[in-house]
């Protein structure tokens, strides 16, 4: 009988001490509380154009979430890194500016983080925008620059799709001009002659209410940035609470009720104590009157704030002092943040950038020079950490001796230890002035000494060489040469 009691005690549910969901206490999401009732529900920001736009004009943070980054992506530039004709190089660095390709870049990357999605229409001259961009039809000087299209002035044609697989298989083959105000023809462009970039991507099925655009970076900050501006608000209000005065009338109530010569003699009153309330003024009130002022402090308001304004920093990925130009509190200087941030806009440049502008860089060689890229052509992204004068004479006197050690000890020539010195000038500021011409000069002979390395002639203290002579006892060496004692020992 006791047996059978125990098993079906057994079988009888317990409340359980604590966990994540415990009954008794009312917590966790599947009971009765407020917390429960928490959820996420969709968000369509980023198809509300007007509402970014006017966030993007109004609010300081939404234009500095959404121009930082695309501001640092092209504000350095790149460095050609293979060897090219210096001519050549000067014309495709000089085509650069002329047709702004860094400002238009950086206009197609912020307004595809504004409104999740842009392209940037590459202008060649004579070709129609419907066909697929063949780079060997490019004419000399056809070249006209690129044009920047939000999502809103092109649509994506869902009818037809790239069929060839490879890294754009599926996605749309044409897009098509829908905002024709601005003097733009209605086109139909062919995909191989825009560079699109996305917001934030989205999965498949998402992307699909977005016509497979992407989202925009707004979206995601929105409540924290409500969140942020509702306390900075909140505590500019409490500014004018932060001074109050009562002034203590007695049977002001009947005063005000009866009205008359008595009220508007208080009020007469009241206008007196303003008019003369000052740093040297006197207030001139009734023996029965009672005047008091009420000084309120904010203790902790600065904490609240400043935390709302770390959650918006670690929502952009942007640190505090860039997003919001202030400086770091306590004993931190910032820069382990800038080079962490720095850190992260490189990695969007390999993976954004580098092949646009290969692609871009194919075209201008074509256009202005009329042959194709080389094959060993390379470049790479200019740093955007900049080093202190210290920093930065300690790199160049360490890289310079380092080159000159080697070329010294026949581990490279002097056409190597030239070309080196230079590509490091970028960081070191020193052989930038090295041209071509210099290098194509220098001589491809062996370097000074590298016939000596492995058989060194000592020398005294006084710089003599030490004789190396055999010694008497060298017969019994077997007649090989011994080094003189002393060298030994030195």
């Amino acid at each position: 009988m006791a047996r059978n009691k125990q098993s079906t005690a057994a079988r009888t549910p317990q409340a359980t001490a604590d966990s994540y969901d415990n009954f008794m206490a009312r917590v966790g999401m599947q009971q009765p509380n407020q917390h429960a009732a928490s959820t996420y529900r969709a968000n369509f920001t980023s198809r509300n154009r007007m509402q970014i736009e006017w966030a993007y004009r109004s609010s300081a943070i939404i234009g500095s979430a959404v121009d930082a980054i695309a501001d640092d992506m092209t504000r350095k530039g790149v460095r050609i890194t293979s060897e090219i004709d210096p001519k050549a190089r000067g014309v495709i660095e000089s085509l650069f500016d002329e047709l702004e390709i860094w400002d238009r870049l950086n206009d197609t990357i912020k307004w595809s983080r504004l409104y999740g999605g842009a392209v940037g229409f590459i202008m060649i001259e004579g070709q129609a925008p419907f066909t697929p961009l063949r780079l060997e039809t490019i004419g000399q000087g056809k070249f006209k620059g690129i044009l920047p299209l939000d999502r809103w002035m092109i649509n994506p044609n869902l009818q037809r799709r790239i069929k060839e697989m490879g890294p754009h298989l599926g996605k749309p083959e044409r897009y098509d001009v829908v905002t024709t105000a601005t003097g733009i023809p209605a086109w139909s462009i062919h995909h191989s002659r825009l560079i699109r970039f996305d917001g934030v991507t989205l999965p498949y099925q998402q992307a699909q209410t977005e016509n497979e655009w992407g989202m925009s970076v707004i979206e995601r900050i929105w409540d924290r940035l409500t969140a942020f501006d509702s306390a900075t608000m909140g505590a500019a209000q409490l500014v004018y609470k932060a001074h109050l005065r009562t002034y203590k009338v007695k049977k002001l109530r009947e005063l005000i009720a009866m009205g008359g010569p008595g009220f508007e003699a208080l009020l007469k009153q009241m206008d007196m104590i303003r008019a003369y309330q000052s740093n040297e003024g006197l207030t001139l009130m009734d023996g029965e009157d009672s005047f008091e002022t009420h000084q309120y402090s904010f203790s902790g308001l600065d904490d609240v704030i400043s935390q709302f304004a770390e959650q918006i920093s670690g929502a952009t990925q942007i640190p505090l002092v860039r997003l919001f130009g202030q400086s770091p509190k306590g004993f931190s200087t910032g820069d382990a943040d800038l080079a962490n941030y720095y850190d992260g806009i490189g990695t969007q440049q390999e993976r954004r950038l580098r092949q646009p502008l290969r692609k871009l860089f194919d075209v201008m060689y074509r256009s202005e020079l009329g042959q194709p890229l080389p094959e060993d052509f390379t470049f790479e992204f200019n740093p955007l950490w900049q080093m202190s004068d210290v920093d930065r004479s300690t790199v160049a006197v360490n890289t310079v001796t380092a080159i000159d050690t080697a070329y010294q000890s026949g581990l490279m020539t002097r056409k190597a230890a030239m070309t080196d010195l230079r590509e490091a000038s970028d960081v070191t500021g020193i052989g930038a002035s090295i041209t071509d011409e210099d290098i194509n000069d220098a001589d491809e002979e062996d370097p000074p000494g590298i016939g000596e390395i492995d058989n060194p002639k000592p020398v005294e203290a006084s710089g003599e060489p030490i004789s190396n002579e055999p010694t008497q006892d060298s017969a019994s060496r077997g007649g090989h040469r011994r080094w003189p004692l002393r060298w030994l020992k030195r």
